[in-house]
């Protein structure tokens, strides 16, 4: 049933994902034997480009291998990137406002696009009990809706997303069209492999809550295995340092429901998940976000899959 759902929910959205490239001006036109060139934002969106197109593309990043991602500021040389790129892929959430601005600014030079918030089904950020966040104190940010756009940690997401870029690298180049509907399949049935593995962690677990001294950027992946959670930040906070009082939270939490791992994220201080440990003896543990990845990771050619895969086995250890 679970695969007829997910079959059906692929079938939907991509009648709907040809919208979603957006051609602000005709395609490049591409001679035999040329590659196109495609630039991701970020590591999840250039990892799902490079297992679906190979070496059939000239493939780059924006935000580098452990750079910080809330501050990240495209340079000049950034830009004409961006203007000169066949297809560019983004995310589309609040960490990139700025892309809008380059695109609306770049007129008809603005090249084939892919915003990839516009694949799935969208969330709210969610700010859970005990969580700290900046907006706490301010009414107008409180009466905004703001959406969560950490959308590939949930590895269904991942398929509608990956199954987006495989269709919108064919429309731009019809040569390879077949190499990359190919990749992009065998790809999905590895992704899929992964949301099954999940699953079977969280039906045979002891408890169903996730405990983060981080920032927390699972709000797909929580939603897609029923997972509760606590955290000392929503996943799109740029604070690090929290008052006693969120920390005194999770160290109640800790102790209440006996956890034994805190969870921190990549690239990440592990203060608040330090001092939670050092109170009640639990042991700090890394579960990955994949949306950034640090230059040891990314020059041993580490995935989205290899990464995930660690998270099934420290997702096992949390929960039991």
């Amino acid at each position: 049933m679970k695969k007829i759902l997910l079959f059906l929910v692929l079938c939907i959205f991509t009648l709907g994902l040809v919208a979603c490239i957006n051609h602000s001006t005709a395609p490049k036109i591409k001679q035999a034997g040329d590659k196109i060139s495609v630039v991701a934002t970020i590591f999840p969106l250039y990892d799902f480009a490079r297992a679906v197109a190979g070496d059939k593309v000239e493939l780059s990043i924006l935000l580098k291998a452990g750079a910080e991602i809330h501050s990240f500021e495209p340079t000049p040389a950034d830009i004409i990137k961006i203007q000169n790129a066949d297809l560019l892929l983004y995310i589309g959430g609040a960490n990139e406002v700025w892309m809008q601005r380059i695109l609306d600014s770049l007129g008809n030079k603005t090249p084939s696009n892919l915003k990839l918030i516009d694949t799935v089904q969208v969330l709210e950020e969610e700010v859970v009990e005990g969580m700290e966040s900046h907006e706490e104190n301010d009414q107008d940010s409180l009466e905004e809706i703001e959406l969560d756009e950490h959308i590939w940690t949930a590895p269904a997401n991942a398929v509608l997303m990956v199954n987006a870029i495989a269709l919108a690298l064919a429309e731009i180049d019809k040569e390879n069209a077949a190499f990359y509907r190919a990749n992009a399949a065998a790809y999905c049935e590895q992704l899929e492999d992964l949301d099954k593995q999940f699953q079977e962690v969280v039906d045979s677990a002891r408890r169903k809550i996730l405990v983060f001294g981080d920032r927390f950027p699972f709000r797909y992946f929580a939603a897609a295995y029923g997972l509760e959670y606590r955290a000392a930040f929503p996943g799109c906070s740029t604070d690090t340092e929290p008052a006693a009082r969120t920390i005194a939270y999770l160290i109640d939490i800790v102790k209440e429901y006996e956890i034994p791992y805190i969870y921190y994220i990549e690239l990440s201080n592990e203060n608040v998940a330090r001092s939670v440990c050092e109170q009640t003896g639990a042991k700090r543990l890394l579960f990955h976000s994949c949306q950034q990845i640090s230059r040891d990771d990314f020059n041993a050619a580490a995935t989205y899959v290899s990464l995930m895969r660690q998270n099934v086995e420290n997702l096992r250890k949390g929960l039991n």
